[in-house]
């Protein structure tokens, strides 16, 4: 299952960026900590959230939007 909502013939994933950038301070430290923390995930990591996803990436963001991970 993946966060995806159609609009205009696009998917949008979510949580969007835009989302995502009210919990960082920038895009580049934003991509750093997602990335970081789907590394973590692949390689067996607790899941801090209820809500699961296939992709290690999609989970790390939806970790970032709810605050479970804490940026630096």
């Amino acid at each position: 299952m993946h966060n995806l909502i159609m609009r205009g013939g696009k998917m949008i994933v979510k949580p969007s960026v835009t989302d995502l950038l009210k919990v960082s301070k920038n895009r580049y430290e934003l991509v750093i900590a997602t990335a970081k923390r789907a590394r973590q995930i692949a390689s067996g990591a607790p899941i801090r959230t209820d809500k699961k996803e296939d992709s290690p990436v999609t989970q790390a963001a939806i970790e970032i939007a709810e605050g479970k991970v804490k940026i630096c």
